[in-house]
């Protein structure tokens, strides 16, 4: 069994940063790629950054440049420093793993609110 679990969510005015962290365990063989997700009421979940075992990232547009995602290579672990947040960017964070086969997992999500 695998379990994400995140923590960093919060509230901040625009302008300001918050850092996300997703600790994965359990029986993990075969990792392709962790990444964060976000979600708004009524709207479908979108992808904002993912890092693949090989090193490389991918971002969405709306938050390249303001977001960056890191991995812990010697663990499971991955996370997401979010600058120059933006009100736009408040929505339920979720942090994402997929292992070849494919198998997707999915964490609980944090709230991350930015103020106008």
């Amino acid at each position: 069994q695998v379990q994400l679990v995140e923590s960093g969510g919060g509230s901040v005015p625009a302008g300001g940063s918050l850092r996300l962290s997703c600790v994965a365990s359990g029986r993990i063989f075969s990792m392709y790629a962790m990444g964060w997700f976000r979600q708004v009421p009524g709207g479908e979940r979108e992808m904002v950054a993912r890092m693949y075992t090989s090193g490389s990232a991918t971002y969405a547009d709306s938050v390249m440049g303001r977001f960056t995602i890191s991995r812990i290579q010697s663990g499971s672990t991955v996370s997401l420093e979010m600058n120059s947040l933006k009100p736009e960017d408040t929505a339920v964070y979720y942090c994402n793993l997929i292992i070849y086969g494919p198998t997707e997992y999915w964490g609980q999500g944090t709230q991350v609110t930015v103020s106008s």
